[in-house]
């Protein structure tokens, strides 16, 4: 393929990929997605380099006030990782593309496992705030798919599978980690909306009766991105507040990172205890 009938995407992928190469002297093996709840798992690692997203070329800026923008570079636990601090949303206005447009760039880098965190709302009624669960499968109701569209043959194939989106090894790993360092968890189903706004009580209702435990509005692009691409993938939400309809309240952005900092110290030790078990 020359470059002048490239196809747009892939040019910017490797555009992007090149332009990070060439400042770093180690390849990362694992990349995390911090979102609400692993805030400080940067400070956890040795920083080698971070890169603001306005710097890097095609990746936009977080609008999130709680989402810093960089991606940075180091080492966690023995292993050369990638952080992004801050993600993208679909609500925010940007299309499936760019919102997983860091994954296909983390693959490009070089990156064997992603680990990914959010804020979710407690559906089932046995969650608490504060609660970490583990994410053992997900309910995509987001209007739109990353992977709709051309397929690029060389990214990933047309019909991904998704029988197993999140790595069960992965998850028995932090069953096992759970149990020997009496770390609380939750597991169960994770259902992501497009947002912005919180669900009705009839809709809390609707998600739970299909199956939901905690929903939010993140992560299932970024999953179905990394499966296409064959990545082992490890998620965990922080429940920040509790949805089922019996317990609705009004919740404002600061009680949400309230509630995030109490998941916050459970999360970081279990992220970090994987990641030392990787091969």
């Amino acid at each position: 393929m020359t470059e002048q009938n490239e196809n747009p995407y892939l040019k910017q992928l490797k555009e992007s990929i090149l332009f990070l190469t060439n400042q770093l002297s180690e390849i990362p093996r694992v990349g995390i997605i911090q979102g609400t709840g692993l805030g400080k798992i940067v400070d956890e690692m040795t920083v080698h380099k971070e890169i603001s997203y306005r710097d890097i070329p095609h990746f936009p800026e977080s609008t999130v006030e709680s989402h810093a923008g960089k991606l940075v570079f180091g080492v966690l636990e023995g292993k050369q990782v990638v952080v992004m601090k801050g993600r993208y949303h679909y609500y925010e206005g940007y299309d499936m593309k760019t919102v997983t447009f860091p994954v296909r760039v983390m693959k490009g880098l070089g990156i064997e496992h992603l680990f990914i965190s959010n804020a979710a709302g407690g559906l089932n009624p046995a969650y608490a705030i504060g609660d970490c669960m583990v994410i053992e499968d997900h309910i995509d109701l987001f209007p739109e798919n990353p992977l709709r569209g051309r397929n690029l043959d060389n990214l990933g194939v047309r019909f991904p599978d998704m029988s197993e989106p999140y790595s069960l090894k992965l998850i028995n790993q932090a069953k096992k980690i759970s149990s020997a360092h009496h770390l609380p968890l939750q597991y169960g189903v994770y259902v992501g909306l497009q947002g912005p706004n919180l669900e009705t009580r009839a809709e809390y209702r609707y998600l739970r009766t299909i199956g939901a435990d905690a929903v939010g509005m993140s992560t299932v692009p970024e999953v179905i991105v990394a499966r296409h691409m064959d990545i082992p993938v490890f998620a965990i939400s922080a429940i920040t507040d509790l949805c089922s309809p019996h317990m609705v309240k009004k919740i404002s952005i600061a009680e949400v990172i309230e509630a995030a900092a109490m998941a916050e110290p459970t999360m970081t030790t279990l992220i970090r205890l994987i990641i030392q078990q990787l091969p």
